[in-house]
C-alpha cells in the first residue's frame, strides 16, 4: 500500500502543474523533441526543463538524447497506479449511490 500510495503521490504532484499537464497533453499525441515541447511556452528553457525533469523523474515521460536532440516520450503504464486509486473510488462511489437510490425508491413506495 506504502508503494501504491507514494506512486499516486507523485503523479498527482507531477499533474498538479498547468505546463507539466501541456506537456503529457501534447507527448500524447506522440513522441516530441523538447524544442517542440518548449515552443508554446513562454518561459526560459532552463526552467522548462525542470518540469521535464519532474515527469521524467517521476516516471511519466522518459526521453533519449541522439546528438544534440532529446526526444520525449510517454512511459506506458505511467498512469496505471492513478488509473486503479480512481477506479477503486468510482467503484465506491457508485455502490453508494445506488444504494441511496435503492433507499429512495424504496421510501417513495412506502
Amino acid at each position: 500500500m506504502a508503494n501504491y500510495q507514494t506512486s499516486i503521490d507523485t503523479l498527482f504532484h507531477a499533474l498538479a502543474d498547468p505546463t507539466r499537464r501541456a506537456v503529457v497533453e501534447r507527448l500524447s499525441q506522440g513522441s516530441a523533441t523538447v524544442g517542440e515541447l518548449a515552443e508554446p511556452v513562454s518561459m526560459a528553457l532552463p526552467s522548462f526543463m525542470q518540469h521535464l525533469s519532474v515527469l521524467e523523474k517521476d516516471g511519466i515521460i522518459s526521453s533519449e538524447k541522439v546528438g544534440r536532440v532529446r526526444t520525449c516520450h510517454l512511459r506506458s503504464g505511467a498512469f496505471e497506479a492513478l488509473e486503479n486509486w480512481l477506479g477503486d473510488r468510482r467503484v465506491m462511489w457508485e455502490s453508494r449511490l445506488d444504494a441511496l437510490e435503492n433507499y429512495l425508491n424504496n421510501e417513495q413506495q412506502n
